[in-house]
Formats: structure tokens, C-alpha cells, sequence
């Protein structure tokens, strides 16, 4: 299938207020665009409450890119028409045709938006008796062979067979700036954790080992770099990282400590930071097994 563009969706964003709403999403339009440059992919985007559409004439890779751009919940690749009944069926038939027989079944998902003179329940009985009749297909809405999503808002309507899941959370450099303390690989699962919450990172890190994985790891997600080397030894360690969070405005201090850690005290050093750093210390991995802790890692291309 040919499709005409990307339609993106985003979540939380949508219950922001009106004037937060747009300050996000004009946020989430430019990293979108500075990740699609990053991979020199041109692209072109329109907005529509709730929705992104995004140009490319190169799809295929525009939905890896997509795939690791902070506060997209999901997207799908698209072909376009009208919310004309008798367009959506002639597409609806492009789709089901290539696909379906009388050994398959298929659903159709059909959601609405704006004024017609329909419901979405009308408009999947029309177009689901048109696929009935030119495939000889069955219909079974709830384990489908094929499953036909149909989004019509207002004149337009967008067909698609796949609704690719995004990383969700907030867009980059929406939130407050924090301070990570980088002092294992998955002292990083932490610092990606608040960085999905929209929070620029200063990563600081203690061993030269760790430079290249943060290089890699920042450039995946499309972050900005800011690294730092501090000293090992404790009570430095702790004076030097006051002394960064306060040159770079740092709001808060991000660790990697997890109660299931048994190569130290967790509880001992957390404590030593509270009594050295005046920031809030925020520990996302806390109360994360090892195993769950180093599954998302390996999710994420971290190696532990």
C-alpha cells in the first residue's frame, strides 16, 4: 500500500490547559522535525487537535525515527481520503481485497470526529457489507484475520492497519532540567525515565567507560549533550555534584539506586546524599527488581 502520510497521536498533552497544550505540542513539532533532520529526512507537518500529520517521502524511515521521540503515545502510517461514504468504501475495498477471502475474517475499527451525517456505527455496517460482498469474508470483531482502522475527522479520512506504539510521556525540554548521576549503565535506565518526563539531562558520569554508551545512548533518543566527568572519591564526589547542579540549574538530583542492589548499601549512601545535596534526590528504579531493571535496559540498547 501506498500511503500519504504519518498521522501521530499524543496523549497526555491533550488534558493539558489550552495555552500549556500549545506550548507542548509546539515542542513536540520541533523535536520531531530536529530528529528528522538529524537521520536528513525532509518532512513536512500540520497539526489538528489531538493529531500530527506529518509529510515524508520517506515513511519507512520516518516511523523508526518516530519510534524513539519523547511524547508520542502512537502513530500510524495512513492513506487519506474523504469522509465521503462512497470514498471510504472504494478505499475500504482497495485495502480488504488484497487481503481477505472467504477463509479469513475481518473487523473494522471506525472512530469519528467533527459533524456528519452518520454515526461510525453506520459507517461500519455500509463499508463492512461492501467487503462482505466483494470478498465473501467473515466478519469476527473479536480475533480478526485483518483488522481495518478508519479515523474520520470532520471532511477527511484516514485508513490504516497498524497502530505502532511510541515512547509516550512528555516532549524533551518540556519539564525542568535535571542532574544525573551516571555511575552505572543502569544509573542511565533513571535518567531516561525522567527524560520520558519530558526533563533535560546534565549527566554526570565517574568513569571514562560510560562516555561512549552515554554518546550513543543520548544520540539515539535525539537528546542534547551535556556530560560532565566528576571525581570518584565520596565526599568530592558529592561537593562537586552540588557545585554542577548549581552552574547548570539543575531542579533535582537523579540516581540509579534500587533497593535489590547488593553490591552496597543503598540505604547508606542515600542518605550521604541527602546530607550533601540541597536538591530533591528523585531514585525512578527504587523499587525495580534487577531482573524487570535489566529487561528494560535491554529494551532500551542499555548494556548492563
Amino acid at each position: 500500500m501506498n500511503y500519504d502520510l504519518i498521522l501521530i497521536r499524543y496523549g497526555e498533552l491533550s488534558l493539558k490547559s489550552s495555552f500549556v497544550r500549545k506550548q507542548f505540542e509546539s515542542t513536540l513539532i520541533r523535536n520531531i522535525k530536529n530528529a528528522f533532520a538529524f537521520n536528513n529526512i525532509s518532512c513536512k507537518i500540520k497539526t489538528e487537535r489531538g493529531r500530527i500529520y506529518l509529510h515524508t517521502d520517506e515513511i519507512s524511515k520516518g516511523l523508526d525515527v518516530l519510534k524513539n521521540v519523547f511524547g508520542i503515545t502512537s502513530f500510524s502510517p495512513v492513506v487519506k481520503t474523504t469522509s465521503d461514504i462512497g470514498d471510504m468504501s472504494s478505499l475500504a475495498l482497495d485495502f480488504s481485497q488484497k487481503i481477505l477471502d472467504k477463509e479469513k475474517s475481518f473487523a473494522l475499527r471506525v472512530t469519528r470526529t467533527g459533524n456528519h451525517n452518520f454515526s461510525s456505527q453506520d459507517v461500519a455496517v455500509k463499508i463492512g457489507d461492501a467487503i462482505v460482498h466483494a470478498t465473501k469474508a467473515g466478519v469476527d470483531l473479536s480475533t480478526p484475520d485483518f483488522e481495518l482502522f478508519i479515523e474520520i475527522r470532520n471532511e477527511n479520512a484516514f485508513f490504516f492497519t497498524e497502530k505502532i506504539h511510541g515512547t509516550g510521556g512528555l516532549p524533551l525540554r518540556t519539564q525542568g532540567k535535571i542532574l544525573a548521576l551516571i555511575d552505572t549503565p543502569r544509573s542511565l535506565l533513571a535518567a531516561w525515565y525522567l527524560m520520558c518526563r519530558g526533563c533535560r539531562i546534565v549527566f554526570a558520569t565517574i568513569d571514562d567507560q560510560y562516555t561512549d554508551l552515554l554518546h550513543s545512548f543520548i544520540k539515539n533518543w535525539y537528546a542534547d549533550f551535556d556530560i560532565v566527568m566528576v571525581d570518584l572519591e565520596v565526599q568530592k564526589l558529592y561537593e562537586t555534584l552540588g557545585n554542577i547542579s548549581s552552574e547548570r540549574s539543575c531542579d533535582a538530583l537523579v540516581t540509579g539506586h534500587t533497593i535489590y542492589d547488593t553490591s552496597c548499601d543503598v540505604l547508606s549512601d542515600i542518605k550521604q546524599l541527602k546530607q550533601h545535596i540541597s536538591l530533591p534526590i528523585l531514585h525512578p528504579l527504587i523499587a525495580m527488581e534487577t531482573d524487570d531493571i535489566d529487561k528494560k535496559c535491554k529494551e532500551l540498547g542499555i548494556v548492563v
